[in-house]
Parts: C-alpha cells; structure tokens; sequence
C-alpha cells in the first residue's frame, strides 16, 4: 500500500470516528461499559460529553457558523468570462450506490454541481465539461460520478464529445492531481471551477498548488449567513448534517495543510 493509500483509508477511518453522530454512539458505548464496570464518575463525565455534542450538533446554530465562513471564502465574478476554455466539475453530487443499482443519474444535495455546470454548458457551448469522481468511499460500493454525468448531461443535451472524464479520483486532492495530469491549459485561458461553496477554499488552494489556474464559481450554498447565535434555528436533522460538514471541512483544510497539500489552511481570494 503506498502513501497515498495509506492516507485515503487512515482519513476514512478517523472521519468515521470523529464525526458528531458516531462520536455521540462511541461514546454512549464508553459509558455503558464504564458503568459496568463501576467507573461511575468516568461513565457521568461520557453521558455529559454525549448529550453536549448532541445539543451543539443538532440543536444550535454551531454547524451553520462553522460553515458560512468556508462559503463566502469565495464568490463568482463580478462580471462573467465573455470566454471559457472549460469547466470542471468536482464529483460528490450523485447518488453513486442508487446510480449503479438503477442505472440513472440521480442527484443529492450537492447536485447544484452538475446544475449549474449544464447552464454554462449552454452559455459557453465551446468550453469542454471536465468532470472528476470516482468511488470515494473506503466500504461501500456506487458508481463514481465520471461515469454517471456522461448519462445525466447527455439527456440534458450536451453532447457526449464536449466532455472530458476523470473516473479515477476518491477525494479532492486526487480529482486535482488527475485533472492536471490530463489538461495543459493555456497562459490566457479561463476555467472555471464548480464546486460547493464550503468546498471552494480547499479545491481552489489545491489547483493552485497545482499550478493549474481556475475561476470559482461557487454553488450548493448550505447557510444563509443569517443563522446568528441560537438555538433551534434548523431542523435538528439538517442542523446535524450541517455541523458534520462543517467539521469534515475544516479537518480537510487542516489535514491539507498539515501534509503540504495547500498552502495555506484557510486559502482566500488574494492569496
């Protein structure tokens, strides 16, 4: 197994154990066992620890302000690009288990990605669609989003010869790595980048590493910027889902960092 493996399912496996709602069973587990076994103090301190994490995770605005920082990292132009070379599409928008057992192309949450991509794909209809995924879960099988887009665009009417598939990548460190590996593009090009707007700061600091030039173009925004400090101001499920992904996030952007993958742990504009 070579580093780069050994990276991908060391950051699978701590994900798994770090994340609010797995923590939260870990933990319940520690308190029952240390309960059992008469640690009664330990066993309270857990069963606290359990239900702070529920409270802050589910029930307060804590995941919206982690995250609404990473989305106004970065915003479109001003003024759109009168040209544009091509557009890349970050995988993590489909359905890849649903998509492989079915054979559609249904979309998630982040699905705005491939949205968005089709409307510029009709306002720019020279720009290649570049399009980065594979199967980026370490257990589960699905078809990666490479494969699926080829199916959703064509039924939008894009042409299967604008698009050009990389369906090797599992995170974004790899759909950066095989892009650059696959395009040279020119000094006076644009090409624009279409990700999530939580994602944009992480994926923008690795192309730059990369020395490959992008345009953001932000989309799937998940806050409003106007959650404030608070208590029960989202449903407790999406309040959830919105801290899981803000704490994935900014542990990304660490990580990143940390093994010299970007430059900088929160990139911006005029970096």
């Amino acid at each position: 197994m070579n580093d780069f493996s050994f990276l991908f399912y060391a950051s699978k496996v701590f994900w798994f154990l770090i994340q609010p709602i797995n923590l939260v069973l870990v933990l319940l587990v520690l308190s029952i066992l240390m309960g059992w076994f008469g640690w009664r103090r330990l066993s309270g301190s857990a069963l606290v620890l359990t239900f702070l994490i529920l409270l802050l995770a589910a029930w307060t605005s804590l995941g919206a302000l982690m995250l609404n920082p990473l989305e106004e990292r970065f915003s479109r132009p001003e003024t759109a690009p009168d040209n544009v070379a091509g557009i890349i599409v970050l995988g993590g928008g489909l359905e890849g288990a649903i998509n492989l057992a079915r054979g559609g192309y249904d979309i998630n949450s982040g699905g705005d990605r491939y949205l968005e991509a089709a409307v510029l794909a009709r306002r720019y209809p020279d720009a290649k669609i570049v399009v980065s995924g594979g199967t980026g879960t370490a257990v589960l099988e699905g078809e990666g989003d490479a494969d699926t887009s080829v199916r959703l665009f064509t039924a939008l009417g894009i042409p299967q010869d604008r698009l050009v598939l990389e369906p090797d990548s599992r995170n974004t460190y790899e759909n950066v790595e095989n892009i650059r590996k696959m395009i040279e593009p020119g000094p006076d090009e644009t090409w624009l980048l279409v990700t999530s707007a939580f994602h944009m700061p992480r994926s923008v600091g690795l192309f730059r590493k990369a020395a490959f030039p992008v345009t953001p173009w932000p989309v799937d925004y998940r806050t409003s910027g106007r959650e404030g400090v608070g208590f029960m101001r989202d449903n407790p499920t999406d309040a959830l889902a919105t801290t899981t992904m803000a704490i994935r996030e900014w542990l990304g952007l660490i990580g990143y960092k940390f093994t010299g993958r970007i430059d900088s742990v929160f990139p911006g504009p005029l970096d």
